[in-house]
């Protein structure tokens, strides 16, 4: 039987309506802010204190909102599925990596979805509903 793991995730995005990818130490992948959940914490939580750490940036319960759960692979842990409950946030501040981060950018999600270095849980739902949500706002 395969490991799971279940985390909270983040789709934080700016005023160009670039999305915020990080990537952590020792990895390949980019994803986004967020990580696994503590014993006896909520998803909601989870993130709040995830962007903490790894952003130094706090958000109110209000300020997140939640986007639904998504299972697939996890990126950087061979033969590991995942569990991710996803939020979504505006960040008007440029924030640095902090924590278990080595870096961070902003990008379009259409040129997000072009890059080989994408975990699978931006690829196969983060980036398409970022797309579509902005072709909507056009």
């Amino acid at each position: 039987m395969r490991k799971i793991l279940t985390v909270a995730a983040a789709c934080l995005t700016n005023e160009e309506n670039e999305i915020l990818l990080v990537r952590k130490r020792g990895t390949e992948y980019f994803m986004q802010p967020g990580g696994k959940l503590e014993p006896g914490e909520s998803p909601h939580e989870a993130i709040q204190r995830e962007i903490e750490e790894e952003l130094g940036i706090s958000y109110t319960l209000e300020e997140l909102e939640p986007a639904g759960r998504w299972e697939g692979l996890a990126a950087n842990e061979p033969d590991t599925g995942l569990r991710a409950y996803l939020f979504n946030g505006k960040l008007d501040t440029a924030p640095q990596p902090q924590a278990e981060l080595a870096e961070l950018v902003w990008l379009d999600p259409h040129d997000a979805l072009q890059r080989n270095d994408i975990a699978p849980l931006l690829r196969e739902h983060v980036l398409p509903e970022a797309i579509a949500r902005i072709s909507v706002r056009d």
